[in-house]
């Protein structure tokens, strides 16, 4: 029988990274889904896409349309519901996690160190990562081109190599094409790798042909876009886009908070103090070399994204498993820690589990309420006055079965949002496009409405339907028929995704009747997230017919019903 203090094995070491990577990958499969915010976006272009629509002649976007890509292909293998999107994820996922090991494999990780990192990037990044979102998959796509990348830079010499290098370069790119300033980044990020690898080696080539090929798959992904006014719509930073690249919010933001980039900067800096002595001999050392430039490199770019794509606020939480392999990489050859062997490794690998708890936390949180002690409270009852007795469950909302008043770290703050419709209220919805998502009851009864509108069930197809609201799955449900054209965009975010250009359009065809229904998800707490001038505009040339709860959490937003007068 094989030691307990046997060293962590490739073999082993492969088949644990595998088991993480896909088990955890999978685990969205196996579970249902409240509505998510923002992800009628992903569902409306994979959709568009997957009909054989073409990103700016038939539909106008800010971005490239990479990240449509994936989703779009799942769409066509097992049909347009939102839970195809979260298939397409569990996909992305798994590619993230594969191509993670792979630079850490081509760095000459050790195994144990390597199946800790892997378990980390998953926990970390991806785990929770169940919807597509472009700020994740601009990182997957270029944790694929630093993938290959790294064959390029440290494998085995040779023409076939440069092979390696072109699909880098088309990863790359794909990353730009999905969001510019996540792509960009990693273009810099690529070349000042590419930069050492030439001046360490002398090979004076290998950038400009990594340019060449990046510019081959540009041209040949951009020049057919150029006759639909790709020009005007990914024009980032120019008018009428604004840029988010500032200077003073990536200074504020970093000197304000940024506390795990900072902490990661100054202990990379800590394990780098032995090169220091005999930096020229460091220099010599390619994998150490092209490891610090690498994780140097992620941490930068996290401390700049963060600002370029703020939302959601965890989008550049990529860093932390570069981060963690690169330090223990050092501290263990520099402490000679024996991490490999099993008593140790377990306990490692128990520390990163508790490290990062709170990705699986909340499903076992269900179970732990039930078998440890906590305070049981009663909400609406008790004997503490209130200027306002309609509202007494607000102001006296839980007590204690003695009857005394319960102030504890879950009440202090009162909750007076009397719309608010808790998670575990909401339902499922019976339309096919909605399969396995649950929303507000509100929303589901509206939409039953709607489709039984009289002008949607005697038009159907041919039906003029303007959806400015979250619900773009209804385009599959009812259905309608989609506006097309390179001036139509994809999504109506006035100053992100439309411009007064095209308020301007939608304002005339309401003026001039041209749609049948609008439907119009009025959010007065975000800016312009459906342009508030055309709900103005509506109320002047259509009549409201309807309104139920926006599907998003929480329940601050309304979806309104116009018809053509």
């Amino acid at each position: 029988m094989p030691s307990t203090y046997a060293p962590f094995s490739r073999k082993g070491a492969f088949i644990t990274e595998l088991l993480i990577i896909v088990g955890l990958a999978l685990v969205p499969l196996f579970v249902t889904f409240p509505y998510r915010v923002n992800i009628f976006l992903s569902w409306e272009g994979a959709y568009r896409i997957s009909q054989g629509q073409l990103p700016y002649k038939d539909f106008g976007l800010p971005l490239g349309y990479g990240f449509w890509l994936m989703p779009a292909l799942f769409f066509k293998l097992f049909g347009a519901q939102l839970i195809s999107l979260v298939k397409a994820q569990v996909f992305m996922n798994i590619l993230a996690g594969l191509s993670f090991r792979s630079i850490l494999k081509s760095l000459n990780v050790k195994p144990a160190i390597r199946v800790l990192s892997v378990l980390l990037f998953v926990l970390s990044y991806s785990f929770f990562n169940f919807w597509p979102w472009y700020n994740q998959t601009v990182i997957v796509y270029e944790l694929v081109g630093l993938a290959f990348l790294f064959r390029f830079l440290t494998g085995p010499a040779g023409k076939v190599r440069y092979v390696f290098l072109f699909l880098s370069a088309a990863f790359t790119f794909l990353s730009f094409f999905t969001k510019q300033d996540g792509g960009g980044l990693a273009l810099l990020l690529s070349l000042a790798l590419l930069g050492y690898h030439a001046l360490e080696g002398k090979r004076w080539l290998d950038v400009p042909v990594f340019l060449a090929f990046y510019g081959l798959v540009a041209a040949a992904v951009i020049v057919p876009l150029l006759p639909y006014g790709f020009g005007y719509w990914f024009n980032h930073g120019q008018a009428p886009h604004n840029s988010r690249l500032s200077l003073y919010d990536i200074l504020s933001e970093v000197m304000g908070a940024s506390q795990w980039i900072k902490f990661y900067f100054v202990m990379v800096v800590i394990c780098l103090i032995p090169a220091f002595r005999n930096w020229k001999a460091f220099w010599k050392k390619r994998e150490a070399m092209l490891f610090t430039l690498l994780t140097l490199g992620i941490l930068v770019e996290a401390a700049i994204f963060q600002v370029t794509s703020y939302t959601p606020p965890d989008n550049n939480i990529f860093f932390h498993a570069f981060a963690f392999a690169f330090i223990a990489s050092r501290l263990q050859d520099q402490l000679e820690l024996k991490i490999e062997r099993w008593p140790s490794f377990g306990l490692a690998a128990a520390l990163v589990l508790l490290w990062w708890s709170g990705s699986f936390w909340k499903y076992l949180d269900r179970i732990v309420a039930r078998v440890v002690p906590h305070e049981q409270v009663i909400a609406g009852k008790g004997n503490v006055a209130v200027a306002d007795s309609s509202n007494y469950a607000i102001y006296n909302p839980q007590v204690s079965k003695t009857g005394e008043n319960v102030v504890s770290r879950n009440n202090f703050m009162l909750n007076t949002d009397t719309t608010d419709v808790p998670v575990e209220k909401w339902i499922f919805s019976d339309l096919w496009a909605f399969h396995k998502i649950y929303m507000p009851p509100s929303t589901v009864e509206g939409m039953k409405r709607l489709m039984a509108m009289p002008v949607v069930k005697e038009k159907k197809g041919t039906l003029k339907l303007l959806n400015m609201t979250e619900l773009t799955p209804l385009a599959q449900a009812m259905p309608y028929k989609l506006e097309t054209g390179s001036d139509y965009p994809l999504w109506y975010h006035l100053g992100v995704g439309m411009f007064n250009k095209q308020l301007e359009m939608f304002s005339n065809k309401v003026k001039n009747h041209y749609f049948d229904v609008v439907l119009y998800e009025y959010a007065p707490g975000n800016n312009n997230f459906f342009p508030f001038a055309l709900r103005y505009e509506l109320q002047q040339h259509y009549r409201k017919v309807d309104e139920f709860l926006a599907p998003r959490r929480p329940t601050n937003a309304i979806i309104e019903v116009f018809v053509a007068e």
